[in-house]
């Protein structure tokens, strides 16, 4: 069987070593499993039997992070839940994001070996790689779990947390208007969505659901904030705790721009 375009001994080895299982090689690189083994061999590069099995290598991680809740944790799960993804077999997680200075500060945050995985045919956006069982299991503890996009719950985040991790979510799946009046969060999650309803209303913000659906039928959900004065109110809250630029900086900018008028 052919490989997929692209797919190089050189990104082979990357995506090996990074510890991605064997049988998410074999889907991405297009080749069997003996295929892959033989260009270890090749460049002789030691084997790993657990990461042969299924069973992906253990990298450099606090695997505490989850646990104990900080400003930082509570960014960090906003993002997962939003860019975030969970094999359903192995021990792995992923942070998808764009910019890869947030990838780097999430690594810096849970003291993570930075690996990413490999570009493939259909995925451009860098993803951040962590392998970890007890993770996992924090992870699936706080109700997240690998189809969560249209399951998530609203977390049990502490009050004292919370708007850190709306800062997350924001910096995942938020959009803002480059004219600063307009805000949404998209998801797929009813219960997820009234979640953040809820947590706007109660910061005293103007906010609204609106349902679509897509071509599938599935129902896409959108928690919007209007208003000149409204964005400004909520970066207030949210980046009252930032610090090591851990925020979109754009984001940022396009809700603050309004700021210094209504202090005036």
């Amino acid at each position: 069987m052919p490989r997929n375009p692209g797919m190089t001994d050189e990104v082979i080895i990357r995506m090996y070593k990074s510890g991605m299982p064997f049988k998410e090689m074999v889907a991405i690189v297009g080749i069997s499993d003996r295929a892959i083994r033989n260009v270890m061999y090749k460049h002789n590069i030691p084997m790993n039997r657990e990461q042969y099995s299924g069973q992906p290598r253990k990298n450099q991680v606090n695997e505490d992070y989850f646990k104990t809740w900080s400003h930082e944790m509570a960014w960090v799960l906003g993002l997962f839940v939003t860019d975030g993804q969970m094999h359903k077999k192995t021990h792995t997680i992923y942070f998808a994001q764009k910019e890869e200075r947030i990838l780097r500060l999430i690594a810096n945050y849970m003291q993570a070996d930075y690996i990413l995985a490999p570009s493939a045919p259909t995925r451009s956006t860098p993803m951040l790689i962590i392998n970890s069982k007890v993770i996992k299991k924090d992870l699936e503890e706080l109700g997240i779990t690998p189809n969560k996009s249209l399951t998530l719950a609203f977390p049990a985040v502490p009050k004292e947390y919370l708007a850190s991790f709306i800062r997350g979510v924001i910096d995942g799946d938020g959009w803002v208007q480059n004219t600063g009046y307009v805000m949404n969060i998209t998801s797929a999650s009813q219960s997820f969505a009234e979640g953040l309803h809820t947590v706007f209303r109660t910061w005293n913000l103007r906010t609204e659901i609106t349902t679509s659906t897509t071509q599938t039928g599935k129902a896409i959900y959108r928690i919007w904030i209007k208003g000149k004065e409204e964005l400004p109110k909520l970066a207030k809250i949210i980046y009252k705790h930032a610090h090591n630029n851990d925020y979109i900086l754009s984001k940022r900018e396009r809700m603050e721009q309004r700021l210094n008028i209504f202090n005036n």
